[in-house]
């Protein structure tokens, strides 16, 4: 089983860096460079001066050029453009690098029992996930001037279970043992607790999407204070209430670092019960690791806030969303009983 395991994991470290680069994307303005969606046709870009000069027109038509790029040159549009279409050149190499193994093996006979609908249904998700990312795009090429945040945080949860997903079924092959780890009262205890870190984690790092979507990390860049209060002044302006959380600058990056110092502390508590738990190695050696990651985490987040967003910084913040998730689940599967995939 180890050389599916190995496969799926090349996979998941595939995916990692598809998520950087759509942060960069995001980042960038970037996203609705490319304003078709050809599966096939689009793995090709534009190599001539007739076709950049169509496919810039395109861009010129959609409301986010007439409003944040209307000196915008050829040469410029190249740029954003060659970031969306590496994204979607990654997607499509995903879902080369997911369907031919996973075929081979199959037909092979190396895939059988509950693995397969495990790996088929990741497979379709897959699939759906390109269609949500035009879902996504589509929602900023009419009548805003950037993809609605709600669907940009949709687009990244799927892929963080996708992500996910590979990963718990790649340690399970790897790791069969850490299936009936754990017996212990105290370790029990643990579980609940490391499964509890992996779902704020994973809450955490769709807040954060809130904050790229509506550029939010770019007000209040100061730290713990936002405008001078520990709440900020302008929490409930919006009504309903509950559009808050959802559309309110200063409100979703209130809730973005609130979720994360929670979660910083909800790794540190699980850290140090960990001290007089019966655990293994191993176990101790992926909660040092998790409590490690959500540290360097934490110093990305708020460096970049108080930086305003620098490129490099805001990229590697992202990238550190998805390690501590990493480490989150690779603690939560050494801890025992298997999730149901």
């Amino acid at each position: 089983m180890q050389p599916i395991a190995w496969w799926l994991i090349a996979c998941c470290a595939l995916v990692y860096l598809m998520v950087v680069v759509g942060g960069i994307t995001r980042l960038t303005e970037s996203g609705l460079s490319i304003t078709e969606w050809q599966p096939i046709a689009g793995v090709i870009p534009p190599h001539d001066a007739a076709q950049w000069t169509a496919e810039f027109d395109r861009y010129k038509a959609i409301p986010q050029y007439r409003a944040i790029h209307p000196d915008m040159t050829l040469a410029q549009f190249k740029t954003i453009f060659y970031w969306e279409y590496f994204h979607r050149l990654l997607g499509r190499v995903i879902g080369l690098a997911f369907f031919v193994p996973f075929a081979w093996f199959l037909v092979r006979g190396r895939i059988k029992g509950p693995l397969v609908p495990k790996l088929a249904g990741i497979f379709a998700l897959g699939a759906i996930q390109g269609g949500i990312g035009w879902y996504m795009v589509e929602s900023g090429l009419s009548h805003r001037i950037e993809v609605s945040q709600y669907r940009l945080a949709l687009h990244l949860a799927t892929a963080v279970v996708i992500y996910a997903a590979m990963l718990w079924v790649a340690l399970d092959l790897l790791q069969p043992a850490a299936r009936r780890a754990g017996a212990r009262d105290d370790v029990r205890r643990m579980r609940h607790g490391a499964t509890a870190v992996l779902a704020l984690a994973f809450v955490t790092l769709i807040a954060g999407a809130f904050v790229a979507g509506l550029r939010a990390g770019y007000i209040d860049n100061t730290f713990p204070l936002m405008e001078g209060h520990i709440v900020p002044p302008g929490y409930f302006h919006l009504v309903p209430w509950y559009r808050n959380f959802f559309a309110n600058l200063a409100a979703v990056q209130f809730d973005h670092r609130v979720l994360a110092e929670t979660t910083f502390l909800a790794i540190g508590a699980l850290w140090l019960y960990a001290r007089g738990a019966a655990l293994t190695r191993g176990q101790r050696r992926a909660l040092d690791a998790l409590l490690a990651m959500a540290a360097v985490q934490v110093g990305l987040g708020i460096a970049t806030l108080l930086l305003v967003v620098p490129l490099p910084l805001a990229a590697l913040h992202q990238a550190g969303a998805i390690g501590v998730i990493t480490a989150a689940l690779v603690a939560r599967h050494g801890l025992g009983a298997p999730a149901r995939l």
